[in-house]
């Protein structure tokens, strides 16, 4: 027998005794609610903490946003924040987060909240220098926030969306 054919054989014996490994379990991300809430809530200030340290003349500050964002939130960072960029566009003052409130904890690890984000700081001017803040701008909006797992970030969540709702806790926090 040459040493190629004992080699293959002894493979072939070997691979013909292992047994099938079952498929490992998905385990949910979190243990708790709680634990959720309170990784969504993290998740959420560290994405407001790398907006406010945006400056829409330098891109490169845009990709801390990124990073705590995906899907159609990232999508929409990228337009908003190119567009500003290119008109020439400046941001001062800061975004505060008012409350968060846990609202729903997804099977597959998703979760939902709702933040109360106060913007009342924050000045928006084009290239000339005129505020592009509406006249009427509430100085706090009610924002539903979705966030999906990810392995990519130290709370283990990324923001996925977050739109405007009307809700009657923001005006309450």
């Amino acid at each position: 027998m040459t040493p190629a054919l004992g080699a293959a054989l002894l493979l072939l014996a070997l691979t013909g005794c292992t047994v099938p490994q079952p498929e490992p379990t998905p385990t949910a991300p979190f243990t708790s609610e709680e634990e959720a809430f309170a990784a969504a809530e993290e998740t959420y200030r560290a994405y407001v903490d790398a907006l406010n340290e945006v400056d829409l003349s330098d891109p490169e500050t845009f990709e801390e946003v990124y990073a705590w964002t995906t899907g159609e939130a990232n999508a929409s960072e990228r337009k908003s924040l190119s567009e500003m960029h290119a008109d020439g566009w400046a941001v001062s003052g800061e975004t505060r987060t008012r409350a968060i409130f846990g609202e729903e904890l997804g099977e597959d690890g998703g979760v939902r909240i709702l933040v109360c984000s106060d913007v009342s700081a924050v000045v928006v001017t084009d290239a000339a220098g005129t505020s592009m803040v509406a006249a009427d701008r509430p100085d706090v909006y009610p924002l539903r926030v979705e966030l999906l797992p990810s392995a990519q970030t130290s709370t283990g969540l990324v923001i996925s969306a977050s739109n405007a709702v009307e809700e009657d806790r923001c005006t309450t926090s």
